[in-house]
């Protein structure tokens, strides 16, 4: 009776054999060399594209679209998730608006935006929906806007001059949904029902659409490029000669969906899709920056020196600011495993160093502010990363990065730290310290002081704190009243998300996570009800 019993798990063990071989097989594909020497071939396809239309201005979608050209040329960023695209949970996040990209687009007559998928497909769902769907919306809402303007009356020169009158007229004005040839039937249609539904969402946000009105002379419209697409150089258009704002969007790396082996002239190696993708499991501490800095040296080292020579670069520039009193820390990491699924024993692949931006060359734009000023709120957001140059003009700082403290001198009263960190490690960590971080600001705004607020990344917990403060401590209008407005309106989230969309307004990096704005709304709610028990 024992003999069929073993039979099963026979065939488990085999299983499972044939399981880690494929683990293994893929562990090998996935080198650090394998990725860079991918990113690096990806990056020349899309540096031909973008020589075609050299007056546009390239923008890197975050954070895998900044593997793929030198930092210097990227003049923007944006942030299109691929989720809000995916079938079934399509979106439209007013909470990632971009809106700084539609003014630029309109300003320099379009743009071409770089990503790139791992998966076996051509193109991101951040390109194939989630983007169309953006450019549907804002089209969709600049159109409402001028038809109330002409129904009211009150068109202005400003708005609707000779050149724009044509474009801006109803009939001319493309509104309809763009989608690519390989989205389904039954999935845009489902699209196009959802969007008068988005539109009132934008609408209702309290974003600014009459300078969206003023900037966009022709309505957004996404084209799609891949390396499987064919360009006749000969009949490349010019962009006069489009009745639209083209959006270009480049997937910088070849659909295949298997690693394919690649010769050069020294080394063999495995071409990876989408290499540049979800950094923290392969790049060991390197920043795109730091790979363009020294993107010949890292290729020319071949596979077997690759992981060291990225060591060494690593921590000579974590060495370098930590010299001058720079955010610096070592982060302990998993130890990597060979091939053989055996740990390593060396112990400089037991750490890795997350990088600071260099202002000189960052990864975002070559005119990027250090901090930004949330209008005329005496409020500032920025990151930790950033040099202690950044600090000039602010009268005190809220420091809510769990990993560094600030160099400064400041008194109790103009310097707060609050260990805070993400909804993924604490799901309260943030609402338990909003009550301190509310007390400081307020005490140093009664005395007009400038405020920085501060995270490690500038882009989520610094937002979620400054609009927490925000809601509370400021009026409709933007006046400091002490939270006395506070009490006498309801919160909802349709109120927290327009404060939310005021921010995003000036701190065009902001990428808050749902979760803290979970707790961000969570906190409101609990203090309003707190206030309502005193009075």
């Amino acid at each position: 009776m024992a003999a069929p019993a073993a039979e099963p798990a026979a065939e488990q063990s085999a299983t499972m054999s044939i399981y880690k071989a494929a683990r293994r097989i893929k562990r090998r594909a996935s080198t650090l060399y394998n990725a860079l020497r991918s990113v690096a071939e990806d990056a020349a396809f899309v540096a031909e594209v973008a020589a075609l239309w050299p007056a546009l201005p390239l923008v890197a979608n975050l954070r895998c679209g900044l593997w793929y050209a030198p930092p210097r040329d990227f003049n923007a960023t944006c942030y299109f998730k691929s989720t809000d695209g995916h079938a079934g949970n399509w979106s439209f996040s007013t909470a990632r608006l971009n809106l700084h990209l539609a003014l630029l687009a309109g300003d320099r007559g379009g743009c071409i935006i770089i990503d790139s998928t791992r998966r076996g497909k051509r193109f991101p769902d951040s390109m194939s929906k989630t983007i169309p769907i953006w450019c549907c919306v804002l089209n969709r809402a600049v159109e409402r806007y001028r038809l109330r303007a002409i129904q009211k009356g009150r068109e202005s020169s400003a708005m609707l001059n000779r050149d724009a009158e044509n474009n801006s007229c109803p009939s001319n004005w493309d509104s309809s949904v763009h989608l690519p040839v390989w989205v389904l039937d039954t999935e845009k249609n489902a699209v196009e029902g959802r969007i008068e539904e988005w539109t009132d969402q934008f609408e209702l946000c309290g974003a600014d659409i009459h300078s969206l009105a003023i900037k966009l002379q022709k309505p957004l419209r996404p084209l799609w490029i891949s390396q499987r697409t064919r360009i006749w150089l000969n009949e490349v258009p010019e962009l006069d000669s489009w009745d639209f704002t083209p959006i270009i969007l480049i997937s910088a790396s070849a659909s295949d969906a298997f690693s394919t082996q690649r010769m050069s002239s020294e080394f063999s190696w495995q071409y990876i899709p989408g290499a540049g993708d979800d950094e923290e499991s392969w790049a060991r501490g390197l920043t795109p920056t730091l790979f363009w800095k020294h993107k010949y040296d890292l290729l020319d080292a071949g596979p077997d020196h690759c992981n060291q020579l990225v060591a060494d670069i690593v921590e000579k520039d974590r060495v370098y600011r930590a010299q001058r009193g720079e955010h610096s820390p070592q982060i302990a990491a998993k130890p990597l495993k060979s091939h053989d699924d055996v740990k390593c024993n060396d112990d400089r692949t037991s750490y890795m160093w997350p990088v600071k931006l260099d202002p000189t060359d960052t990864q975002y734009s070559n005119n990027v502010p250090l901090l930004f000023w949330i209008g005329t709120l005496n409020l500032a957001v920025s990151s930790t990363l950033q040099v202690a140059d950044a600090f000039v003009g602010v009268d005190c700082i809220l420091n809510c990065d769990s990993t560094s403290r600030l160099p400064t001198n400041s008194s109790e009263n103009s310097y707060l730290e609050l260990s805070i960190v993400g909804s993924k490690d604490d799901r309260f960590s943030l609402m338990k310290n909003l009550s301190k971080a509310i007390d400081f600001a307020k005490r140093n705004l009664v005395a007009e002081r400038k405020i920085l607020v501060c995270c490690q990344n500038g882009e989520d917990i610094s937002i979620c704190v400054a609009l927490a403060i925000v809601t509370l401590l400021f009026d409709d209008n933007g006046c400091f009243d002490y939270g006395n407005s506070f009490m006498k309106r309801d919160i909802t989230k349709l109120e927290m998300r327009k404060r939310l969309v005021f921010i995003c307004k000036f701190a065009v990096n902001a990428r808050p996570s749902r979760g803290n704005l979970k707790q961000v709304y969570g906190f409101l709610c609990n203090e309003k009800e707190r206030l309502s028990r005193l009075t």
